[in-house]
């Protein structure tokens, strides 16, 4: 089977390029399938991710004003589609230019749309009226655009009702790796990933770590991740003074070996669209404190079983489970065992048969 991918690029560290890297890859390694990747603008940019030889990138090139940039992404997604006759086209773009693409093509092809995010992240935090206006209409157009495709996949059922559309599936992301050896929980580190910025909540995160801090100052938190100088977040964790014990690192390619070095992970989004960072560590057994946020968590964590869902927001609540899972090792060792079980079902070989039974479905 030929399938295309439609994105905007796959050159960076975030989620998006993590996941795609995944099932491209093991849809052409493992399942056979020929794969095509359209991009935007890579000019021949080294990948962050590794993804299989096998498959054929096309980079299509969009510049200048708006009218000169919707111009030539009209005609490179034409050219591209009409060059390589896919059986099934998988659309990967969370803008609002992804929508149109079944009413740019005009042979009938299976066209998938998978978002990544929620439409809270799109909001933000306190949108101002003329954003909540702007989004009205956004969110107006992509609903009515979003029944144009064959299939709209969704990661979490809570972002289901977010569409209130008949062709809406639910494929969680797939783990990137799992590993026989977990996390031996014995260091005094506990790790976030993600990029800066006001989704991740990070600002959140210091404040309870100066409540941790205090109570215990042999431990250190390690947060990977794209830096954000308006972020400010060295500044505030030097307000608080816990710069000695917060370090700032910059996505590294080995974050498994950094999983495996920590005995804790702290999830402080805002809002999420699923949580693939919070998989990897359960899948490496570091037991996971989240706050319950929309939407990914609660459908990835079973509270005081695998993991701490805590109330959105809640910084001194996020404390102290951090504390609890510190002062307990048995603890941390019993949520990792049961995080590291629980997490099979995102296995690769579970989630993308899913995706290889829907592509066929389509092609019937």
């Amino acid at each position: 089977m030929k399938l295309l991918y439609i994105t905007n690029g796959i050159k960076g560290a975030a989620g998006l390029e993590r996941v795609l890297s995944i099932k491209a890859s093991y849809l052409v390694d493992v399942l056979g399938y020929e794969v095509h990747i359209l991009m935007l603008n890579n000019n021949n940019a080294k990948l962050f991710y590794e993804f299989s030889s096998k498959i054929i990138l096309h980079d299509v090139i969009v510049n200048g004003n708006p009218f000169q940039y919707i111009r030539k992404y009209i005609y490179g997604i034409k050219a591209t589609v009409k060059k390589i006759n896919p059986d099934v086209i998988s659309v990967c773009d969370d803008g609002l230019k992804g929508f149109f693409i079944p009413k740019l093509i005009s042979n009938r092809i299976p066209i998938i749309y998978e978002r990544h995010v929620s439409k809270v992240i799109e909001l933000g935090i306190k949108p101002s009226f003329i954003k909540k206006v702007k989004l009205f209409f956004k969110f107006l157009i992509m609903n009515y655009l979003a029944k144009s495709f064959d299939k709209f996949i969704l990661l979490t059922k809570d972002t289901i009702s977010e569409w209130n559309i008949k062709n809406s599936k639910v494929i969680p992301n797939p783990l990137s790796f799992f590993s026989i050896n977990s996390a031996l929980l014995d260091n005094k580190k506990v790790i976030a990933v993600g990029k800066q910025g006001i989704q991740k909540g990070y600002d959140r995160l210091l404040h309870s770590w100066k409540i941790v801090q205090e109570n215990h100052p042999d431990w250190e938190l390690s947060i990977y991740g794209k830096f954000d100088p308006k972020s400010n977040l060295v500044s505030l964790s030097k307000q608080l003074n816990i710069e000695n014990s917060v370090h700032f690192y910059k996505p590294v390619k080995n974050i498994k070996d950094k999983y495996r070095e920590s005995s804790i992970f702290a999830f402080s989004s805002r809002f999420e669209g699923f949580g693939m960072v919070l998989i990897e560590a359960m899948a490496l057994g570091v037991p996971c404190v989240s706050f319950d946020c929309p939407f990914g968590p609660s459908s990835i964590i079973k509270d005081n079983e695998d993991g701490f869902l805590v109330t959105n927001g809640d910084a001194d609540a996020f404390a102290e489970k951090l504390m609890v899972l510190i002062q307990n090792k048995d603890m941390r060792k019993l949520m990792g065992g049961t995080a590291k079980e629980n997490v099979k079902q995102y296995l690769p070989e579970t989630i993308m048969p899913q995706w290889d039974k829907l592509f066929k479905e389509l092609t019937q």
